[in-house]
């Protein structure tokens, strides 16, 4: 599990995870909920223009030696990583954003299918807002719930499948996906127009949060949130000096040295 630029034991220790590492349902639970739990999702490269790299060194050095987080094409481009070198049968998809279930986005969004036996999983270490925080079973209908939060697949007529999450008694859609497999040059475009597109959400404001077994944490520009046991605190961020003290007391980020 060690390669140069590359070793498994320190993502384990990087997310502080000391189970099981066979190719079971139960190690594929735990590396998820460790990563969702321990990695924060940011997009603080993004926002000062520095490119992302998502070779598996670079992403490696970034989110495990440089204890840093990162979006959806750095942390599901690292897990893919790992559950491959662990021997896990991974396909790499893309997802589409939507809101309403009616007007969907481009495919930019990477999400992972991993197949155990005769079950299909939806794996999603990267989506930040109310993203998952474990696998979810590929089946349709089923309510599934992961903490404080619960979810559905359905099936979506023209783009394959459906995520959502209920909010109250209501279900709101988060993306589309179907199980065609993507290569690495499809996360380079998609990585690319993400990161460099003018309207891009993440080129616009800093975001950095985690989900916790209770809610979730979020930092944004002007804003720190804490979420707990669907209880909602916000509180206004006055300055760039409290800005990097929330972000050190709770994600263990230093923005000086992303800068």
């Amino acid at each position: 599990m060690t390669r140069e630029g590359f070793n498994v034991n320190s993502y384990l220790e990087r997310i502080k995870y000391e189970g099981k590492t066979d190719i079971s349902y139960e190690t594929l639970y735990g590396l998820h909920t460790a990563h969702t739990l321990e990695v924060p999702f940011e997009n603080l490269d993004v926002y000062y223009r520095k490119p992302i790299s998502l070779d598996r060194e670079s992403l490696f050095k970034k989110i495990v030696e440089n204890k840093r987080g990162g979006y959806c094409f750095e942390m599901n481009g690292l897990f893919s990583f790992i559950l491959e070198d662990l021997g896990f049968k991974v396909t790499n998809l893309l997802a589409r954003g939507t809101k309403d279930g009616k007007t969907y986005l481009a495919k930019t969004h990477q999400v992972l299918m991993v197949e155990i036996g005769d079950k299909r999983w939806l794996v999603d270490v990267g989506y930040g807002n109310d993203g998952i925080t474990a696998p979810l079973l590929l089946e349709e209908g089923i309510e599934q719930q992961q903490f404080t939060n619960t979810y559905r697949i359905l099936k979506e007529p023209k783009y394959g499948y459906v995520l959502q999450n209920r909010v109250g008694e209501e279900y709101r859609y988060m993306y589309a996906f179907t199980l065609e497999e993507c290569c690495p040059l499809d996360y380079l475009m998609s990585n690319h127009f993400t990161e460099t597109f003018p309207e891009s959400f993440f080129i616009k404001m800093k975001l950095c949060t985690m989900p916790t077994k209770d809610g979730r944490i979020t930092l944004t520009d002007e804003h720190f949130k804490v979420v707990l046991n669907n209880q909602v605190t916000e509180t206004k961020v006055s300055s760039d000096a409290e800005y990097n003290d929330l972000l050190k007391a709770h994600f263990g980020l230093d923005l000086d040295l992303v800068k």
